[in-house]
């Protein structure tokens, strides 16, 4: 099934605990939840073996951390600089390539004031010197980088950012992060910054002069544009301005569940018609519908063939979003740390634990592949959304 290079390394074994960093008691087990079956029969099974075997596999998000098992220790955590990472869940997934922003949206909230330039240093510089020691992943800097993963049994990481807002107002910040090797960055996060308007402001003014700069920059270095936290008309304008695709990397339909965190018709449609690609979210309590009760993977997949509707088969792809631990008890005590959850307004739900059949990287791909299998979409479709979409839009892109 695809599965990838592991040795046993676990972050940081080469530091001692309590003497070098702190020790958390962490959520590293991979059957956190019930484990979930497709019930997929042999053909199925083999099917999708063959997909995980043979075509590339792209998570347009992800990531390796790992949440702390008791809620208090969260936000002391994730203010620390050593986090760990789950090298052996990612092996397990069968991924070649994982968008993975190493959680640096976590930065942005435990640090009130928001994340400051070196921070992004410090966090980079950290996580590159843990990934150094293991065999599991590697940091991706090209196209070909890429193409390489599949053959080395390893998983690529492309470094990312969620939110450009560490620019202030210094352009040359663009290429100094390509330099560190940050290959796809988000405009804004949920709020205003100097380059446009969040998803939770309750007026967007739409991308600035400096946030036009920002993305001419990013186009000329072939660093990928995310607007999956924009405000919708900061997201028009930065499809307008952009002369590359531009990505969501994990977002999901508005028309089927209206908070600002799901995009309208006309941002989707405006994406795709400039070559961009949509990734489905996973993450709990926000690809929900209105047909489901809970928050599971027939809901998300609801999202996925909605969009694959409007926009076409060409421009979707996966961004499920997901770690390793209690992604909602983490999302808690973000908002209790803001006092916000504007991006989750907008609907009445009752809160689901996790998502079922989605809750770790370990399994989010094979299921969502195994989903459509099951659903008879041909081989070809099921590879271009896979990951095959996500490469030519790459491909593109990069230089």
């Amino acid at each position: 099934m695809n599965k990838k290079q592991y040795d046993g390394y676990t972050s940081f074994n080469y530091l001692r605990e309590n003497v070098d960093y702190k020790r958390y008691d962490l959520a590293t087990e991979l059957d956190r939840v019930p484990h979930y079956s497709l019930q997929l029969t042999e053909e199925e099974e083999a099917k999708l073996n063959e997909i995980m075997v043979k075509e590339p596999i792209v998570s347009l998000r992800d990531h390796g951390f790992i949440v702390p098992k008791n809620y208090d220790d969260i936000l002391p955590y994730c203010s620390e600089l050593h986090t760990f990472y789950h090298y052996e869940g990612i092996a397990q997934s069968g991924i070649d390539i994982i968008f993975e922003n190493f959680m640096d949206g976590i930065s942005i909230i435990t640090s009130k004031n928001g994340l400051k330039w070196d921070d992004v240093i410090y966090l980079l510089g950290m996580r590159y010197a843990d990934i150094e020691r293991q065999n599991t992943v590697y940091i991706a800097r090209s196209y070909s980088d890429m193409q390489k993963a599949k053959r080395k049994k390893q998983t690529a990481l492309i470094p990312s950012l969620e939110a450009a807002s560490i620019l202030e107002n210094e352009l040359d910040r663009v290429d100094i992060l390509y330099g560190l090797g940050i290959r796809c960055m988000g405009i804004t996060y949920n709020e205003a910054n100097t380059l446009g308007s969040g998803l939770v402001e309750a007026r967007d003014g739409g991308l600035t002069q400096f946030g036009r700069r920002v993305v001419e920059r990013m186009n000329r270095l072939g660093m990928m544009i995310d607007i999956s936290h924009c405000g919708d008309q900061t997201s028009l304008d930065i499809i307008e301005a952009s002369s590359m695709p531009v990505l969501m990397t994990h977002a999901g339909a508005r028309a089927l569940w209206n908070t600002p965190r799901m995009k309208p018709d006309h941002v989707l449609t405006a994406c795709a018609e400039n070559g961009g690609l949509i990734g489905i979210c996973a993450a709990p309590n926000t690809t929900l519908t209105k047909s489901s009760a809970t928050h599971s993977i027939h809901s998300v997949m609801e999202h996925f063939e909605y969009i694959a509707n409007l926009v076409g088969i060409d421009h979707v792809g996966f961004g499920p979003d997901t770690f390793f631990g209690d992604h909602v008890a983490l999302q808690h005590a973000f908002d209790d740390r803001l006092g916000i959850s504007a991006s989750h307004s907008g609907e009445e739900f009752e809160e689901s634990s996790y998502v079922e059949g989605l809750e770790n990287p370990s399994e989010v791909m094979k299921n969502m592949i195994g989903w459509l299998i099951q659903q008879d979409y041909t081989t070809t479709d099921i590879a271009k959304v896979a990951g095959r979409n996500a490469m030519r839009v790459m491909k593109k892109i990069f230089i």
